[in-house]
């Protein structure tokens, strides 16, 4: 479960070493899936915030709350949550080498929250090697 307190990048890579550490993982692929549709996973620059607020405001020029969605049911933020999501995905599949994720110098995996109220969002990992 990742706790989410409204939208942002949550980097969540160090909690899935530990999991992998747990798992006694050394070398193969790692599948995480995100089992929500109003938040998404991404592997993205971990260096430099600006990077993460530039995509932040990307995707909500590409989905912005007033566009006249016809689904509102649960907020003005809930149908470009949707759209946001399915232009970045909810699943990721990482090499592991060594037990760790094999992640370039400057990257991170995020779990991105699209909607503005905290959440409880919950992944599912599966590890394929020795």
């Amino acid at each position: 479960m990742v706790a989410t307190k409204g939208p942002r990048f949550y980097g969540i890579g160090r909690g899935l070493d530990a999991w992998l550490a747990e798992q006694g993982a050394r070398d193969g692929e790692l599948s995480v899936f995100l089992r929500h549709t109003s938040a998404s996973l991404t592997i993205q620059e971990n260096a430099d915030p600006d990077v993460q607020a530039d995509l932040a405001d990307a995707l909500s020029r590409l989905a912005p709350e007033d566009a006249g969605w016809r689904h509102t049911t649960e907020g003005p933020d809930d149908m470009p949550a949707h759209v946001k999501s399915a232009l970045t995905g909810v699943s990721l599949q990482v090499p592991v080498v060594a037990g760790r994720l094999d992640l370039g110098t400057w990257q991170e995996v995020y779990l991105i929250e699209h909607r503005r109220e905290p959440h409880q969002r919950s992944l599912t990992l599966r590890y394929l090697g020795t």
